[in-house]
């Protein structure tokens, strides 16, 4: 099944230049419909009011972190399937393990470019 371009996608990064960027990434693949929270707080409450098909979130951010946006995605039934992935300047092997024990479908370490990007959405959603 092919991923649907239309779908809802929502960026969470307290950087305006970050959501700029991952914004430009996801329109160079063909993506459109792209939400942008600056904290996990938001996010968590546009995911309430909006069904996203991908959540892609950087994991340094006050004053909640992507890795608790996570474990609270993970913890609510109407939520926990909603496909995962955490962006993080940091490789950190305790972050990577923290990250996939919260749940998250995959992993991207800053820089990164759009067809690093592709490939992180097609393993979690599938090719396209």
């Amino acid at each position: 099944m092919a991923v649907d371009k239309n779908m809802p996608i929502l960026i969470v990064d307290d950087y305006k230049t970050m959501l700029r960027i991952v914004r430009n990434l996801l329109k160079q693949l063909n993506f459109q419909n792209i939400d942008e929270a600056t904290d996990g707080s938001m996010a968590f409450a546009r995911m309430k009011e909006k069904q996203y098909g991908l959540v892609i979130s950087d994991w340094n951010m006050q004053p909640m972190t992507g890795l608790d946006l996570l474990r609270q995605v993970r913890a609510d039934d109407s939520l926990k399937a909603t496909p995962f992935i955490m962006v993080t300047a940091e490789s950190k092997t305790e972050n990577v393990i923290a990250a996939k024990e919260a749940g998250v479908n995959n992993y991207i370490v800053k820089p990164f470019n759009a067809e690093t990007l592709k490939g992180k959405i097609a393993s979690v959603l599938g090719p396209f």
